[in-house]
């Protein structure tokens, strides 16, 4: 009788805990899990062709959850579909999970590589809607060939070229005593939060007509002006770099810097390169050492040059232009110590010759000795924006208008009547005017008195 009474107390939990599994519930807190919110598709399409992937939807919650709709946002012009229980859908209503359940929904995406119109990164979503809950899982496909580079190490010399751009996902590592060479038209896209690290040698070789290109994935229009899409490259203690013709866009920070040198060679030398629409900065350098002839470096959320704990700069004919179309600075667009903490602080050697530094603050450099190291200053026939009259000798022009042609078009070439025309050094007995300073940035012949900035006129 006792072991009878026991199977249907036994039985009765089962019962009732099976309904209340599948109770709905209404409550706006219940919500689904979701295994992945961003699915990538990093396939190479190099025919029309498909490929699926698995998104598992849970239920952790005790009761029946009822998803009231289920689509793909872009509905039947989406090349991405659906799959629930062996069904291709764009949209389902009425989808119940049980308590404590979990089903599997399939995505397939169908690309053609070769349509002339097919978006780099074609995009879709899916959106759940629950007791007033608006989930969404985004769908992302590149809609191009390319070459897909996964979280990994380069451990000897390589040579990337032009003929499919490269995809970054996660972090590439170019290792010590490795090179990395980019050839002229090289594109590399970088996808969300990836990065490059230097631990060798980085050594960027573009042209005029062919500039390496480093850039966000998102190549919609949209995202042309969006910043801090990627991490930027680090080049680090061990490593060194050559960048000629490259542009360097939409980044958290454009290049960040550890330490000077630890030979001879140059830590970085940056020439006729753009890099702007940087989140912090164009350049952050941590006691390091940088070389930078005839670049721009515009619209960045809080400095173009930022340059901390000391270090060896070595700066001619750049156009540094401090216009802000998306941030409210506060801090000059160039900023210099010898200071990095209580514990590091360097000699600061700094050469500014034949600049062009200016932007929306009254002051646009700022240049800081906090403690008792060494503070080394070359400044030269600069046009300098700035609160300081200390810098009111050796050719410097303070506080007068360089007359960018257009700066709300990104045009920072002066026009025929700035004062920086023709007010240059000469350069002509300077270390690097062979192999850099003899041409402008658009590969002019530089002759001098020259005009300041990366621009000649």
């Amino acid at each position: 009788m006792r072991f009878n009474i026991g199977l249907l107390l036994l039985f009765i939990f089962m019962v009732s805990a099976c309904r209340k599994g599948e109770r709905i519930t209404t409550d706006p807190n219940a919500k689904l899990s979701i295994s992945n919110p961003e699915i990538l598709f990093d396939t190479i399409f190099t025919s029309v062709g498909s490929v699926t992937k698995r998104i598992k939807i849970a239920n952790k919650n005790n009761d029946a959850v009822k998803i009231s709709e289920i689509k793909l946002a872009g509905g039947n012009t989406s090349p991405f579909t659906i799959n629930i229980n062996g069904e291709n859908l764009l949209n389902k209503n009425d989808l119940i999970i049980n308590g404590q359940d979990s089903i599997n929904l399939f995505v397939k995406v169908t690309i053609n590589p070769n349509a002339q119109n097919l978006a780099f990164l074609v995009q879709d979503s899916i959106i759940l809607n629950t007791n007033g809950n608006r989930q969404v899982v985004q769908l992302l496909a590149y809609g191009q060939n390319a070459i897909f580079v996964n979280n990994a190490v380069i451990n000897s010399n390589a040579v990337w070229v032009k003929a499919l751009p490269y995809i970054i996902n996660g972090t590439l590592t170019v290792k010590s005593a490795s090179t990395l060479t980019m050839q002229p038209g090289t594109k590399i896209y970088f996808h969300k939060d990836a990065n490059l690290n230097i631990e060798g040698s980085l050594n960027v070789n573009g042209t005029i007509s062919e500039p390496v290109i480093f850039c966000s994935d998102r190549l919609e229009k949209i995202y042309d002006d969006e910043p801090g899409q990627w991490k930027g490259i680090f080049i680090k203690r061990n490593g060194n770099g050559l960048i000629k013709h490259a542009i360097i866009k939409n980044a958290s920070v454009g290049i960040t810097s550890d330490s000077l040198s630890l030979n001879a060679n140059p830590k970085l030398i940056l020439s006729s390169s753009i890099i702007k629409n940087m989140q912090v900065a164009a350049y952050i350098g941590y006691h390091s050492e940088l070389l930078a002839f005839n670049n721009l470096m515009y619209n960045c959320g809080n400095y173009l040059i930022y340059a901390v704990g000391g270090g060896n700069y070595n700066l001619k004919q750049n156009t540094f232009a401090g216009y802000n179309l998306n941030f409210p600075r506060k801090t000059a667009a160039l900023s210099f110590s010898d200071y990095l903490s209580a514990n590091a602080y360097n000699k600061l050697q700094l050469d500014l010759t034949n600049n062009i530094i200016w932007g929306s603050l009254t002051n646009e450099l700022d240049i800081q000795r906090k403690t008792s190291a060494i503070v080394q200053l070359s400044l030269w026939n600069n046009i300098i924006r700035t609160t300081s009259s200390s810098y009111n000798n050796n050719g410097n022009i303070l506080n007068v208008d360089p007359l960018f042609a257009d700066k709300v078009l990104e045009n920072f070439e002066v026009q025929t009547n700035s004062q920086a025309v023709k007010k240059g050094k000469d350069l002509s007995t300077d270390l690097y005017f062979s192999n850099y300073l003899n041409k402008d940035m658009k590969e002019n012949s530089r002759f001098y008195p020259s005009t300041l900035g990366c621009y000649e006129k």
